[in-house]
């Protein structure tokens, strides 16, 4: 059977790639818990550096699969059936269905999406749960919840006020217009376009990986626990996450090798996190 999800894992660079092509990668009950298995095997791997997120064939992930929605309308037991399985939470703040998208937020490590296609409804909200998004000029975005009678509900609250104002959220989420890559890139919702956005990833995530793994992790943590915190925060953590880099053998190297003008061979154990 077709994995719906592959994780291929390269000198500290995990390549994650959906994997159901034919279907624009939309996702079934089945997509959202191999999303979020592929998650949790990566928080644990002490030994990961950066995460490269794509989709095979046409598109980055259309969204919801409508299998589900079919699945919903049979009936109240069916609909549950369906709702316990999305909305559980294991004793975490997030449900499964949020933990898709927000599971790359919270990773220790930087996650690298590359767009090409369509990311509409839950694809957009997986996409915007990266630090960076690169997109190919076909790509399409849409908050299009709003088009089934929905509210966004994939940790939109947790990752689009960090990229757009207030007024601009509420017309893409009101109206779930779909905008082009260009527009996108003027918004926010993408950092860069790109002819090539997985090959871009991938070069930019080894080149990431190839900086001290622990001043990479605490510049992900300073940057997603200050950047909406008051001054008394950010400048605390600035100097917490300082302390614990300053002399530790990562530290120490990467002084070592631009001194002597060498690529920097760094540890995944030991040292801050």
């Amino acid at each position: 059977m077709t994995q719906p999800v592959t994780v291929d894992i390269t000198e500290g660079v995990a390549d994650v790639r959906f994997n159901r092509p034919d279907k624009h990668n939309s996702l079934t009950l089945e997509m959202f818990e191999a999303i979020n298995e592929a998650g949790a095997s990566l928080a644990g791997n002490a030994r990961l550096r950066v995460v490269v997120l794509s989709g095979n064939g046409p598109s980055f992930c259309a969204g919801l699969d409508f299998s589900i929605m079919a699945e919903m309308l049979k009936g109240a037991d069916s609909a549950r059936a369906v709702m316990d399985r999305l909305l559980a939470r294991d004793g975490r703040p997030d449900n499964r269905a949020q933990r898709t998208a927000v599971v790359w937020k919270t990773l220790p490590v930087p996650v690298i999406a590359a767009l090409h296609g369509v990311a509409f409804g839950g694809g957009c909200q997986i996409a915007l749960g990266a630090d960076i998004r690169y997109a190919a000029p076909d790509t399409r975005l849409s908050v299009m919840e709003i088009k089934y009678g929905l509210v966004p509900d994939m940790g939109l609250t947790q990752t689009l006020p960090d990229l757009v104002r207030l007024d601009v959220a509420k017309e893409l989420t009101l109206s779930g217009r779909i905008v082009d890559a260009d527009e996108a890139l003027q918004l926010g919702l993408v950092t860069r376009v790109v002819a090539e956005p997985r090959k871009e990833a991938l070069d930019m995530a080894r080149a990431i990986a190839a900086r001290s793994p622990h001043a990479v992790r605490a510049s992900k943590r300073l940057l997603n626990e200050s950047w909406r915190a008051d001054a008394r925060t950010g400048l605390g953590l600035e100097e917490e996450l300082q302390l614990t880099l300053l002399g530790s053998a990562n530290q120490i190297e990467a002084v070592n090798a631009a001194l002597q003008k060498r690529d920097a061979k760094f540890s995944d154990v030991g040292g801050a996190a």
